[in-house]
């Protein structure tokens, strides 16, 4: 998957992006707390685009919030709808980027798919977080519709959604995972970092954008 494609196809989407959006909240408030966001913690928001859960985040007390895309598009628009000094943006790739400390929360929402390398980009989150921290890859739709979406209208720039259990594999080198949903609403695998870390070689990320 051509990186730069991905970048493309969100940057072109990204001005219309929130009109064509819809978003069921009782599920995003059970994805929230499986995802175990609470108050006073950091969260880092992959593949944010414009910001969607940011103002969940805040209504749930999150201390801090970074918010990572690689569509400037995306940054764009998430910095214009959000102002608030707990937000940091940063358009970049977080399979490269680094931090100057660790998360306690990791999202991956309604993204995964774009991303070409299931296990590298697992392996690059395990090394934002802090031991104990929490990632999550969740979705508000099930597996299949998903995927047939992805076929059909964003083929070039994703790949097929593993089956949860699948993903819950991949995660077991650095988590111990403790929550899989895959009904026909939702889609959800998420899990706590295991102690020690075998992910090494932190460089303090040089792109911090408001």
């Amino acid at each position: 998957m051509d990186k730069q494609a991905v970048i493309r196809f969100f940057d072109r989407l990204a001005p219309s992006w929130d009109a064509g959006s819809t978003h069921d909240e009782a599920k995003l408030k059970v994805i929230l707390d499986q995802a175990g966001i609470a108050a006073g913690l950091s969260v880092l928001d992959v593949a944010c685009g414009t910001g969607v859960l940011f103002p969940y985040y805040l209504e749930r007390g999150v201390r801090h919030i970074t918010g990572v895309d690689m569509a400037p598009g995306m940054i764009q628009q998430a910095q214009l709808k959000h102002q608030d000094p707990r937000i940091t943006v940063i358009c970049g790739d977080i399979e490269t980027l680094t931090f100057p400390e660790q998360f306690d929360c990791c999202m991956v929402y309604s993204a995964f798919p774009h991303f070409e390398d299931p296990a590298r980009l697992i392996t690059a989150l395990a090394k934002t977080l802090a031991p104990g921290g929490r990632l999550t890859v969740a979705h508000s739709e099930s597996l299949e519709q998903i995927n047939r979406r992805h076929i059909h209208h964003a083929q070039q720039v994703s790949t097929l959604l593993l089956p949860a259990e699948g993903l819950a594999a991949l995660f077991w080198l650095f988590f111990e995972v403790d929550s899989i949903l895959s009904t026909e609403g939702m889609y959800l695998v998420s899990g706590i970092k295991k102690p020690g870390d075998p992910c090494m070689g932190h460089v303090v990320a040089s792109s911090f954008s408001r």
